[in-house]
């Protein structure tokens, strides 16, 4: 297969570092981007193969991601891959979600993937080849209580790749979507939410039957097949049918499955 560019958001640990050790084992040259300078570099010195790039950028700054563009460029090329990876969790309701944590979350889980895209999008547009991988969660789709600020970011990010799949399949880029349940990874690490919503979070992660290189390995698969929506944990694709097709006994059996986990 020939050798990719493969750029990569929130790399520095959990999926995104999974998915770029994935990238680099098959020959690619990654970029790792991370907030964190340190574990960009700490995820670039551990991959297979030469040629890969490290950089600290934040994807909720415009100018920042500005920098990381041009640094790209002039470093390093076009990428072929974006994976728009990086994010940050929260819980709690609507009532109980403050506008600082709308506005931090919207702007880093929805408006960081748009700045990833319009960063890198217009080099694949020119060349009529690409890849864009924004990762979303099963959340979107789950239209599960008390993940109010969470999961309407990661909504967004959903819609966006629908109609981001539309406007550049003329153009030859192709657009795949990510939503994955819990599993267990370190995602809490960068916490926003409510603090009596975040031990249930942990509590869900650990109960998770999803290892985070099964998970890794699903998207990795997904997203080389071309399929649009990767749902990568393992009871996620039966779930998103019976809500397609069954609209209220997915609604039931979500509330029956909500009030056994606050239960416990």
């Amino acid at each position: 297969m020939a050798q990719r560019r493969v750029l990569i958001t929130g790399a520095g640990s959990g999926l995104g570092l999974a998915l770029a050790q994935r990238y680099a084992a098959r020959g690619d040259r990654v970029a790792c981007i991370d907030l964190h300078g340190d574990r960009a570099e700490a995820a670039c010195a551990g991959l297979a193969g030469e040629g890969h790039l490290a950089h600290g950028a934040d994807v909720g700054s415009d100018e920042s991601m500005a920098a990381l563009a041009q640094d790209v460029h002039s470093q390093w090329g076009a990428p072929d891959v974006l994976v728009n990876n990086a994010g940050i969790a929260s819980g709690g309701g609507l009532l109980d979600a403050g506008m600082d944590e709308w506005r931090r979350v919207l702007e880093i889980n929805l408006l960081g993937v748009v700045r990833g895209c319009r960063a890198f999008l217009p080099a694949m547009v020119e060349r009529g080849a690409g890849q864009v991988i924004n990762v979303a969660s099963f959340a979107a789709l789950a239209g599960a209580p008390n993940i109010m600020s969470y999961g309407v970011s990661k909504a967004g990010v959903l819609a966006l790749s629908e109609q981001l799949r539309a406007e550049m399949q003329p153009h030859g880029v192709r657009v795949s979507v990510i939503c994955p349940a819990f599993f267990r990874t370190n995602l809490l690490q960068n916490w926003v939410g409510s603090a009596q919503m975040r031990p249930f979070a942990e509590r869900m992660m650990a109960l998770s039957d999803d290892p985070l290189e099964r998970v890794a390995d699903a998207c990795l698969a997904g997203v080389e097949r071309g399929d649009f929506l990767i749902l990568p944990t393992r009871r996620e694709p039966l779930r998103w049918r019976i809500k397609r097709w069954f609209p209220e006994l997915y609604f039931r059996s979500l509330m029956k499955g909500v009030a056994r986990a606050t239960r416990r």
